[in-house]
């Protein structure tokens, strides 16, 4: 029977009528949907009074699809067709996932499957070619049963919370998977971001805090400041490529190394895979862990593993967590003095070594008073709460971040970021460009996402033409390209010439998401590297520069100068021609700035002479009377 819904008049919108709406945590391991009932969010439960519906698909032989526990139970039975941890392949390509072997799935590149326009792995089963998406759609599908079902009504939409690391083939991906659950989007919201609001509302916490994410697949780590129903994120940083199951993995290489195992098949390597999660949560809570199995050979696997050897097999990926943090406390412009509380989120917190770490760089006992498996779909119910338009919008704000620097290419393979990363979104910012040719009518515009100076050192993501600009002399066009960015995260581009009004645009759709380490790897080379992209855009930029000299001095020399010069002047002006030639293709900026102000100088002259007789053409047959007037 569902429970009577009560809303106070003017909160609602219609008098007494509650719109149902809920919040999802899509998780790597462990999947969950609540709702705010009588103006408490709560997580609601299965028929068997099970809040966590484990994040595990299984295709059955009899076409059926089992989801949730009837799967966990039977995956090292069926390890083919029973699919785990499928959110670290969303928005991915093979090539993206980097321990194939160790994975007991049959894999299917969509770059090169006909059927597929994108480049999204894909995975065999007995039901056929399935992808993540569509297995991500029936966990949510599920859920919104289960709502549906607790709440006695249809959804009018949920929040679905999202890795802060997540990118837009990722967001995409995830959106993709609800709409084919039958879920309507209201919109996609950050783990670390949606923790906070459970915990800042319950809580009535007002000051700087760290929201510290491990989940099964993904790290996030957020900086937020908490202020009187205003909730900005300062600064995002993470792994979306680091989480739990790296630890499981950790504890299984262990257990191949010690009993001498090798060639392992699927069923034995999810069935260890399986016993290593175990091992790993009983060490949350004791000081060791038995691993019995009994392998399809008949061989037996009897091992223990102790806390203080767990410890220090996964001491680098509990370190890498921690350097993600510092980054982002710098991003932030603070200190860890300045953080008044740490929340913990997701499943993977609860390891002892996790506490300890966290607890240490902080220098304070981190907060675990809220359940950190329930916490982020209590905040995303919250939010969708007041999307819906059961609360009003005004007793609280919401500012997140985009977390990677959006942009586009210029001349010389350079990048113009337009969106910095940590830019507070919804976000929509504009930038006026100009043509390279004379006569040019059509602008191929290049959209990027990274941290480095030039194009090759970042992500391509899109590209669109502008075309039907009004043929002008170079850098007469004035094109203004604008970059939005909603607040599920997702860019859409538009261009626009502002004399002709001509205007292209796009929606930024990339075919699959970032490798694993890609986002990591792109902020650390912009620190690395910082010297050498420093040098190296100056380069481009003289290049570019020396690029245009030389095609506005060929084509004057061309038109005026046999008209204009003797013969000892053009001499002069193309031995500096040959000079800049010579350089402007090397490695020595400084060379090639040279050789541009020596040929600016040779020809000045020249310049003033083909101005003057522009001047005297444009007055031949006026009268100075016709001129006044």
């Amino acid at each position: 029977m569902a429970l009577l819904q009560i809303a106070e008049p003017g909160l609602s919108a219609a008098p007494h009528q509650h719109r149902l709406s809920v919040g999802i945590d899509l998780g790597t391991t462990n999947s969950l949907v609540a709702t705010v009932r009588n103006g408490i969010s709560t997580v609601l439960k299965d028929i068997h009074g099970s809040a966590l519906l484990p994040s595990v698909v299984r295709y059955a032989p009899d076409g059926s699809v089992q989801v949730g526990q009837e799967a966990q139970a039977v995956q090292s039975d069926d390890p083919h067709n029973t699919i785990v941890s499928v959110k670290r392949f969303m928005g991915r390509g093979l090539k993206d996932v980097g321990d194939v072997a160790n994975l007991p799935y049959r894999f299917v590149d969509g770059a090169s499957d006909s059927k597929q326009a994108s480049g999204m792995l894909q995975l065999r089963t007995i039901a056929g070619v399935k992808s993540p998406v569509e297995v991500s759609a029936e966990i949510l599908k599920v859920l919104r049963e289960r709502a549906e079902l607790s709440l006695g009504g249809d959804l009018v939409g949920a929040v679905i919370t999202v890795p802060a690391y997540f990118d837009d083939a990722q967001r995409q991906a995830t959106k993709d998977a609800a709409k084919i659950a039958g879920l309507n989007v209201l919109r996609l919201l950050n783990e670390p971001t949606a923790a906070a609001i459970a915990y800042g509302l319950d809580n009535a916490s007002e000051g700087l805090y760290a929201v510290y994410d491990l989940g099964g697949g993904t790290f996030d780590i957020s900086i937020l400041k908490l202020s009187k129903g205003v909730f900005e994120v300062l600064a995002t940083n993470g792994d979306s490529a680091l989480g739990g199951d790296d630890f499981d993995h950790r504890i299984y290489c262990w257990v191949l190394e010690k009993a001498n195992l090798s060639a392992m098949g699927a069923h034995d390597t999810r069935l260890l895979l399986t016993h290593a999660r175990t091992a790993k949560e009983q060490l949350t809570n004791h000081a060791q862990a038995q691993i019995t199995a009994v392998l399809s050979s008949g061989e037996l696997v009897d091992l223990t593993l102790t806390r203080e050897l767990f410890y220090e097999m996964s001491q680098n990926l509990v370190t890498r967590t921690l350097q993600a943090t510092r980054r982002a406390l710098r991003d932030a412009k603070l200190k860890v003095e300045d953080i008044k509380g740490v929340v913990m989120v997701g499943g993977s917190t609860r390891m002892p070594q996790i506490q300890q770490a966290v607890g240490d760089l902080f220098g304070q006992i981190p907060l675990n008073n809220l359940d950190p498996d329930k916490v982020v779909a209590l905040g995303a119910s919250i939010q969708a709460n007041v999307l819906a338009g059961n609360r009003s919008a005004d007793d609280w704000l919401l500012l997140d971040v985009t977390p990677l620097s959006l942009g586009i290419e210029t001349m010389g393979g350079l990048v113009e970021k337009i969106i910095p990363r940590n830019s507070t979104i919804p976000n929509a910012r504009a930038q006026e460009f100009t043509t390279y040719k004379d006569g040019q009518t059509a602008m191929s515009i290049h959209v990027v996402q990274g941290e480095r100076e030039l194009v090759i050192d970042c992500r391509s993501l899109a590209k669109f033409e502008l075309r039907g600009i009004p043929a002008m002399v170079a850098g007469s066009a004035r094109i203004r390209v604008t970059f939005q960015v909603d607040a599920d995260g997702l860019l859409s581009v538009s261009a626009r010439e502002m004399a002709s009004g001509t205007e292209a645009s796009i929606e930024v759709k990339p075919s699959y998401g970032l490798s694993n380490d890609e986002i990591t790897r792109m902020l650390q080379e912009s620190s690395q590297y910082a010297r050498d992209d420093m040098f190296a855009r100056a380069l481009r930029e003289q290049q570019t520069e020396a690029g245009q000299l030389l095609e506005a001095v060929g084509n004057a020399m061309e038109q005026d100068g046999e008209a204009l010069l003797d013969a000892k002047a053009q001499a002069r002006i193309r031995v500096s021609i040959d000079a800049l030639k010579a350089v402007i293709n090397g490695k020595d900026s400084q060379a090639i700035k040279r050789a541009v102000e020596a040929l600016n100088q040779v020809t000045t002259e020249f310049a003033q002479r083909r101005m003057d007789h522009s001047v005297k053409h444009a007055l031949a047959g006026h009268k100075l009377s016709e001129l006044e007037g």
